[in-house]
């Protein structure tokens, strides 16, 4: 807790951004060591002129910093600095990710296998049916559902990640003790259940409108692709896709009536190369690391996959993988889109509960009971 108060106060100094924070971390190593830093050794930071020195020499606000720590304590909020092994790895790719995350719930490992839906606050019978039939059914797979809490789709998304007992994410454009719209507050409680609650936005934070891209850019940037469920052509959602195809993700549309003014968003981001998604298994099959999910027989609404009750989300895909027959641990890398060491550690995991068998070689297969 000593340590947020640093992160916290350099977040506080005036003039000082993003790119700038992480440039200061990145010499210094810390941002207490930022603060006791000379005047020369700052100015040698590139982007530090003789005004932020100043602002940081001069910092004051202390006893404004203390009271911060106290509610991030008082409410059961984590801090996650860019530079903490916790921070999500599928942000880590992205350009400009947060330097901070206050984090409230838990957020996982297995939720880097995540996939964002977001649309309209305003849907009609067809992308309520449609954001709740897709949300359900990956959240079944043990697919993490990240979106932004707001009304309509993002609030029909979480709600039925939650009712088929799978895990969400909520990412916010305020601060993480500011829920908007207020009414989403019994969701906001139901996510912390089963998953998390995240925000770079201090507390208190209001839920200003210049906010909300901001806030975009990391629901896409937590997720391997983004489906956008039914949209205008002015819909935030839209942004949420913009940022995606920047940070290099799949971009997903759900086709609309072309008379409709709530589908002209989709239909024109499937003009412009958009996935055309009328099933799961339009996602499954373009994403690498989600198509071990799928069935030969391909996904069924009615159906569950069955898989023993001790395999995290990441291990159900991996155990999928070797279903079928023996692989070679470097198939299983490619396949899975996860990292080498992880999937040695995963597998690892799945050989002590008897679950995989390691062969000659580095070739694994299902242990048949």
């Amino acid at each position: 807790m000593k340590d947020w108060k640093y992160w916290i106060a350099l977040r506080m100094v005036n003039g000082i951004g993003d790119v700038l924070f992480k440039a200061l971390i990145s010499r210094f190593g810390n941002p207490k060591e930022v603060f006791s830093a000379d005047t020369f050794s700052l100015k040698n930071v590139e982007g530090v002129g003789d005004r932020t020195v100043k602002a940081i020499k001069e910092f004051s606000d202390w006893e404004g910093v203390e009271k911060e720590v106290n509610r991030i304590e008082r409410l059961g909020i984590k801090i996650l600095p860019f530079t903490d092994p916790c921070y999500p790895r599928n942000l880590t790719g992205i350009y400009n990710p947060p330097p901070l995350l206050y984090v409230k719930g838990n957020y996982c490992a297995d939720d880097e296998l995540s996939l964002a839906i977001v649309g309209t606050r305003n849907p009609d019978h067809y992308g309520r049916s449609v954001a709740e039939k897709l949300s359900g059914e990956v959240a079944e797979l043990g697919i993490t559902v990240v979106s932004g809490l707001a009304r309509g789709v993002d609030s029909l998304a979480h709600l039925s990640a939650l009712k088929r007992g799978g895990r969400t994410i909520a990412v916010l454009g305020s601060g993480l003790d500011v829920v908007y719209p207020p009414e989403n507050k019994k969701l906001y409680e139901r996510i912390l259940t089963q998953g998390a609650v995240v925000s770079e936005f201090p507390l208190g934070t209001p839920p200003d409108s210049v906010n909300f891209p901001r806030r975009n850019r990391i629901i896409s940037g937590l997720s391997l692709g983004v489906v956008v469920v039914q949209a205008s052509d002015r819909s935030g959602s839209l942004i949420t896709a913009f940022f995606a195809l920047e940070q290099g993700r799949d971009v997903f549309a759900v086709p609309g009536n072309i008379f409709s003014k709530l589908s002209a968003g989709c239909n024109r981001l499937i003009k412009k190369g958009a996935k055309l998604v009328e099933s799961v298994d339009d996602i499954l099959e373009e994403i690498e690391a989600f198509r071990a999910l799928r069935s030969k027989e391909g996904i069924r609404s009615d159906e569950k996959k069955v898989f023993p009750d001790s395999l995290s989300g990441e291990e159900k895909t991996l155990y999928m993988l070797l279903s079928d027959g023996t692989v070679h641990v470097d198939d299983v890398v490619k396949l899975s889109g996860l990292e080498p060491a992880r999937v040695l550690s995963l597998l690892l995991s799945m050989e002590l509960k008897g679950l995989v068998v390691q062969l000659p070689g580095k070739f694994f297969k299902v242990k048949r009971l």
